[in-house]
């Protein structure tokens, strides 16, 4: 079983159900894995909008960047591309926000803020990526409501 106890229906239903989702630690180096995801997640139908302070302002493959959680919302997921050590930061946000699933990407763990987002009724996913996780299951992107 992986680290955050979910199976694969529940990974398939994150990616089918999921729409909004901010990328928190975006980047606007080609060359950068939150650079890859952004660019497959758009690729197939989710609405993403990049979160980085340092590039706010600025269109990432053609989403503009915003400095904060907070001016990504309304927002369904978000995908933390951030060292562990920030998790509990952008956890406490996104329970804030509403927010429904939190992804944690590769090597992005922290069990305490996990516990504290599926506590306010969360989804937390953990050290697993969307872009891994789409091809394995045969996800090809979000269910499009009637």
């Amino acid at each position: 079983m992986a680290i955050d106890g979910l199976g694969d229906a529940a990974i398939r239903e994150v990616l089918t159900r999921m729409r909004r989702i901010a990328l928190v630690g975006a980047s606007a180096n080609p060359a950068r894995p939150a650079w890859e995801i952004q660019a497959f997640l758009m690729r197939r139908g989710y609405t993403l909008t990049p979160v980085n302070p340092g590039l706010a302002g600025q269109s990432l493959q053609g989403a503009e960047v915003v400095a904060t959680l907070g001016a990504a919302a309304p927002l369904e997921m978000v995908d933390v591309f951030r060292a562990s050590r920030y998790v509990a930061g952008i956890m406490d946000e996104a329970i804030r926000l509403n927010a429904r699933v939190v992804w944690m990407q590769l090597g992005v763990i922290d069990e305490a803020a996990a516990a504290r987002g599926r506590a306010a009724g969360l989804v937390v996913v953990m050290d697993r990526c969307p872009l891994i996780e789409s091809r394995r299951l045969g996800v090809t992107g979000p269910r499009i409501s009637a």
